[in-house]
C-alpha cells in the first residue's frame, strides 16, 4: 500500500468511529480558535505562501467544481435542468446524482441517462475556477490531487501531474470486475448520445459491454458500483505519494479546494497530517461552508470561509500585482 492511500485508510477508520460527528457536520479534531484575518489580508497571505513555497499539492474536491457552474449533482439547480431537464420532467428527480439511483423501466433509459450524465462531464468547458488556479500555479513545482470525476483538471495537465483517486468519467469498467481493465468511454458515449437524440431512451444494443465476460460496463468512478481498485487506481496513488515523498523536506503548500463533510478521509485529513508531520509545511483551505482549522497546525496554516470562484479569482489578481476592487 502506498503512502497517501496508508493515510487515506487511517482517516476512513476514524470516519466510520466518529460517523456520527461527521454526518452532522462537524469533525471530532480539536479546531483552533484563532480569529482569521480579514478576507483582503488573507487574499494577501495566500499570494504570498504560493509565492514562498517551493511546491504545491493542491488538494481539487467537488466544490471546486460547483463553484464554476458544477453544481448539478444534488440539487433542482439552473446548471441542472440545463443539462438533465428532459430527464427531470420525465421521472421527476432532482439533481444528477438522484438520475443515477432512479427505477428506470429499461436499461436503455437508464444508459441513456448514464450516457448524458458522462457527456456532460467529458465535454464541458474548463470553468472559470480552474483557469484562475491555473494563473495562481503558472511558474511552480506543483502536483494536483482530485476527488473529482469530472475531467476538468485533466483537461488542463498531463494525466503524471494529476492523481485522480476517486475515478474519471472517460473510462470504462466491467460492472462484475471480472479483470483488471479500464477501457475509452467517450467515443461509446458519443455515439449512445447521437443515437438517444431527443429522446430518453438508447437501442439496448447500444450498451457498452466488458469485452471479456460480456457483462455491461460501467463508469469507473467510486460511489454507484463496484469500483475497480485495480491497476489505474494504484497507479494514481502511487502518483501523489511519490510527489509528496520526493518533496517533503522542502517548502511544501497544501492547497485544499471544496472538500465537504462527506468525504474529509481523501484531501482534508492527509493534508492537516502532512502539514503537521513536515516542519517546513503549510496549509491553505478554501471553503465556502466551513472553517476547519486544527488546533494542532494553527501556526501552520489558515482557512478562508468564502466562495471559491471568488478567492481565486482574487488569489490570481494578487499574484499579478494587485487584488481587484
Amino acid at each position: 500500500m502506498s503512502m497517501y492511500e496508508n493515510l487515506v485508510m487511517q482517516t476512513q477508520m476514524n470516519y466510520s468511529r466518529y460517523y456520527g460527528l461527521y454526518a452532522a457536520g462537524k469533525t471530532p479534531v480539536k479546531l483552533s480558535g484563532k480569529k482569521p484575518l480579514p478576507y483582503k489580508e488573507q487574499i494577501k497571505e495566500f499570494a504570498e505562501k504560493v509565492r514562498e513555497a517551493d511546491c504545491v499539492v493542491v488538494g481539487g474536491a467537488s466544490g471546486l467544481s460547483a463553484a464554476g457552474g458544477g453544481d448539478f449533482y444534488y440539487g433542482d439547480t439552473p446548471s441542472f435542468r440545463q443539462c438533465f431537464g428532459k430527464f427531470a420532467d420525465k421521472y421527476g428527480f432532482k439533481g444528477a446524482f438522484s438520475g443515477m439511483q432512479y427505477p428506470y423501466r429499461t436499461r436503455g433509459e437508464f444508459w441513456a441517462y448514464l450516457a448524458t450524465f458522462l457527456h456532460t462531464t467529458q465535454t464541458a468547458p474548463i470553468r472559470k475556477p480552474y483557469l484562475d488556479l491555473d494563473q495562481i500555479l503558472r511558474g511552480k513545482d506543483f502536483f494536483i490531487l482530485t476527488t473529482n470525476q469530472d475531467t476538468q483538471f485533466v483537461k488542463i495537465y498531463p494525466e503524471e501531474k494529476v492523481a485522480e483517486i476517486q475515478g474519471d468519467h472517460r473510462f470504462f469498467q466491467c460492472s462484475r470486475q471480472c479483470s483488471d481493465y479500464t477501457w475509452d468511454a467517450v467515443e461509446p458515449v458519443k455515439q449512445m448520445m447521437e443515437a438517444m437524440g431527443n429522446g430518453t431512451s438508447i437501442p439496448e444494443e447500444m450498451i457498452p459491454r466488458c469485452p471479456n465476460c460480456g457483462a455491461e460496463a460501467f463508469p469507473w468512478v467510486r460511489g454507484y458500483g463496484n469500483f475497480l481498485q485495480g491497476r489505474k487506481y494504484d497507479e494514481q496513488y502511487q502518483k501523489i505519494s511519490r510527489y509528496i515523498t520526493e518533496h517533503k523536506d522542502k517548502k511544501i503548500l497544501f492547497l485544499e479546494l471544496g472538500v465537504g463533510r462527506l468525504t474529509p478521509m481523501f484531501i482534508q485529513e492527509p493534508f492537516w497530517n502532512l502539514t503537521l508531520n513536515f516542519e517546513d509545511a503549510f496549509y491553505i483551505a478554501v471553503n465556502n461552508q466551513y472553517d476547519f482549522l486544527p488546533q494542532q497546525i494553527e501556526e501552520k496554516g489558515f482557512v478562508i470561509k468564502a466562495d471559491i470562484g471568488r478567492t481565486l479569482e482574487d488569489a490570481a489578481a494578487e499574484m499579478k500585482g494587485g487584488m481587484r476592487a
